[in-house]
């Protein structure tokens, strides 16, 4: 039986080497300066360099045990995770245990090194209660360098962690953009299809022309909606092949009136933000009088869109919010947050929508 070859886990390995590598080797640079330091500081104005370098090496193991023991135990496993009384506590026990093995180690160093002594004065230039706070100062150079890395570890990784988020933040608002447009696409679809399926059972004239407006419709949607932006003018001329629609379907019962004053041919909205309007008056308007009236107003004035529209309906028993205009306004403060505003009035005989939408060159930039 042939077993497979993790390749991923293989390539792991020379990363976790080296940087385990690197770690040993800033250790021991770090150490071998710890070395220097305290030969330096025991042997200043002294001759007997010899003795002096041996007497640093006693001090090694103690100084390198208590700084690892606070890197490795004391920090990490209570004062990282707030167990501030018990690290002053246990650091309390380390700092007399400690004080008794740089001792022990001093005296081992004078004993063992004795015979190096040539003369009658000594060869090191500190006296102990310097020789302990010189290791100490190592120790707390340590404990300081550990704190500085956490922190700066810690910083990074929240500064990853917050780009993750609104990482994810994007997507999930992208996701709901998909969906909200989705939900668009079938109420229209469904009427634009159904105008034609009515016209091609009486054999009417007019279908051929309706078929080719809704097959620029159908482009605009397929392949213009994915775009986070199209162009306003874009955006009226299918809003206007839109009620040609549906004025072929109501014949004389409906009455559309329109007006367009755009400043700009390069300024963009999103797609699909203005026809669910005009598709929601339609949808819910109501005949009166014997005809059902809707009026489009779109102006532009520098990065201001204004839109009104206004169709009559009959308030008794009647909403006119529906899942429509709900879907609209969720859009709206996905892509305009506060800079745009909404407004539906229900009058006796009329239901209106105002929508003002500001910054759109912020937007075109986005």
């Amino acid at each position: 039986m042939v077993k497979k070859i993790d390749i991923a886990a293989y390539m792991k390995i020379p990363k976790v080497f080296f940087k385990y590598s690197v770690e040993v080797v800033v250790h021991l640079l770090f150490w071998g300066v710890v070395y220097f330091f305290y030969a330096y500081f025991l042997g200043y104005g002294s001759n007997n360099t010899n003795y002096v370098n041996k007497f640093s090496a006693f001090l090694m193991p103690i100084t390198i045990g208590i700084s690892y023991f606070f890197l490795y135990f004391l920090i990490p496993n209570y004062l990282l995770k707030r167990k501030r009384v018990l690290f002053l506590v246990y650091s309390a026990y380390t700092f007399i245990i400690s004080v008794f093995l740089i001792v022990l180690s001093i005296l081992y160093g004078l004993v063992f090194l004795i015979e190096l002594n040539s003369n009658d004065t000594s060869p090191l230039t500190k006296t102990l209660p310097f020789i302990i706070l010189g290791v100490y100062f190592v120790v707390l150079i340590v404990v300081s360098l550990s704190l500085i890395m956490h922190n700066y570890n810690s910083i990074v990784n929240n500064e990853n962690l917050k780009n993750k988020i609104l990482e994810t933040q994007l997507q999930i608002k992208d996701q709901e953009l998909r969906f909200l447009k989705m939900q668009i696409h079938p109420h229209f679809l469904f009427n634009s299809l159904n105008t034609i399926y009515g016209f091609a059972l009486e054999k009417k004239e007019e279908a051929p022309e309706m078929i080719l407006k809704l097959s620029n419709l159908l482009d605009y949607i397929l392949y213009q909606i994915e775009k986070p932006q199209v162009l306003l003018m874009d955006e009226v001329n299918h809003l206007l092949d839109y009620v040609s629609l549906e004025k072929m379907r109501f014949h004389d019962t409906l009455e559309v009136e329109t007006t367009i004053d755009v400043s700009s041919n390069t300024i963009q909205i999103a797609p699909m933000l203005l026809i669910p309007f005009v598709e929601n008056s339609f949808k819910h308007g109501d005949i009166v009088n014997g005809s059902l009236n809707v009026t489009i107003h779109i102006k532009t004035e520098e990065d201001v869109l204004f839109f009104r529209i206004e169709n009559t309906s009959i308030k008794e028993g009647k909403t006119n919010n529906g899942i429509g205009l709900e879907n609209i306004e969720k859009r709206l403060e996905m892509l305009f947050p506060n800079s745009y505003s909404l407004e539906t009035n229900q009058t006796a005989n009329y239901f209106k929508v105002k929508l003002t939408i500001r910054n759109l060159k912020q937007f075109k930039n986005e």
